[in-house]
């Protein structure tokens, strides 16, 4: 079977043949039908987060259907419409218990192995290292990392609930919980950031800021509910928030990563404000913000996974796709077969696609 594997960072990933053994005690089989490429696999790529597990087969963001159970699986069933998590959610942790399952403290992704330690991908005999492994024809996972869906959500959309939508849309509802009439700034609207400004509809916000370079992403954010437009390639971002908001942002959500546009939305929100970061920070490098600015009552707050709780969210998540509350059909920019996945990333960089969907 077909599976992208990252050899090294900096170099294309090329689409290689790999065998995968059956699942064992608490472990599910699943066959992908659509996987999302996220900016988070491209940091793995490019060497903007530390990764030394390699070679690495790649991909979390993904929907599938269940091939195989293996024993003591009790929540999910052959046949069974699933979406992946990023998280383990346990159900038994302190985190779990405290509604926290984006946290969730059983098995945290980034280790390239099983929670026993084994590693069910190989290629001709030699054993290769995944976390979920969505860029993979089929893969095999810990039941708790996934949620059983109803079955009228077309599998190559309802991917993009298990990391992009979670985390933007869970960034506004879950973690900052922004109130109706509310002004929010989105720094940044690519394929989380577009779900942030999906939040912030729902949220029933007042002024919803989209600010990128890319005019493409801008007229995507207004597609989605924004209302008001910077293009930071030509505008003072902070001046023209002030402007438009009268003394600045009751929020501001960096989406991007970078020390120096978490500042920006610091400075954007005024006395009471809150700053969220969501995007991935480089690796490294420090945060840092004016002291008496933040002493005015200021809050800046990072936030993981939206706060999320998929085994709660994503089902009403997916009925508001289906009562069309929530936008999914239009955020898959591009449709692409895996073979095509370096074209993907090519298309991210370039500004000429929100999520490219891979099929298999």
């Amino acid at each position: 079977m077909r599976a992208a594997i990252l050899r090294e960072q900096g170099v294309p990933v090329k689409i290689e043949q790999v065998d995968l053994d059956g699942p064992e005690q608490g472990e599910v089989r699943v066959q992908l039908v659509g996987a999302g490429a996220c900016h988070s696999d491209y940091h793995r790529i490019s060497g903007h987060v530390d990764f030394g597990t390699v070679p690495y087969i790649l991909g979390h963001e993904g929907s599938g259907i269940v091939k195989e159970v293996g024993p003591g699986v009790s929540t999910v069933a052959v046949g069974d419409h699933v979406i992946f998590s990023l998280t383990a959610q346990c159900g038994r942790c302190r985190n779990c218990h405290d509604g926290k399952a984006n946290l969730c403290e059983f098995w945290v992704l980034g280790k390239a192995t099983l929670p026993t330690g084994r590693r069910p991908f190989s290629q001709d005999g030699v054993e290769l290292y995944a976390d979920l492994a969505t860029f993979a024809e089929e893969t095999v996972v810990p039941e708790t990392y996934l949620v059983k869906i109803r079955e009228d959500i077309p599998l190559e959309k309802a991917c993009l609930i298990g990391c992009g939508v979670m985390t933007g849309v869970g960034a506004v509802l879950n973690r900052a919980k922004v109130e109706a009439g509310s002004t929010v700034v989105i720094i940044g609207c690519g394929g989380v950031g577009m779900n942030v400004v999906q939040g912030a509809v729902l949220a029933n916000a007042g002024k919803i800021i989209a600010v990128d370079k890319v005019q493409f992403k801008l007229d995507m954010a207004e597609s989605v509910g924004a209302t008001h437009f910077i293009d930071a390639s030509k505008e003072d971002v902070v001046k023209r928030v002030m402007d438009l908001t009268n003394g600045g942002a009751d929020y501001a959500f960096e989406v991007i990563g970078f020390p120096q546009t978490v500042r920006q939305a610091f400075d954007c929100i005024r006395p009471g404000g809150t700053c969220v970061m969501v995007g991935v920070p480089f690796k490294g490098q420090d945060i840092a913000v004016p002291g008496m600015k933040l002493f005015w009552d200021r809050t800046v707050m990072g936030t993981f996974y939206g706060a999320g709780r998929p085994k709660t969210d994503f089902p009403w998540m997916l009925d508001l796709y289906q009562d069309g509350r929530l936008k999914l059909d239009e955020l898959a920019t591009k449709v692409r077969p895996i073979e095509e996945f370096n074209e993907a990333f090519d298309d991210m960089n370039a500004g000429t696609a929100i999520r490219t969907v891979f099929t298999f």
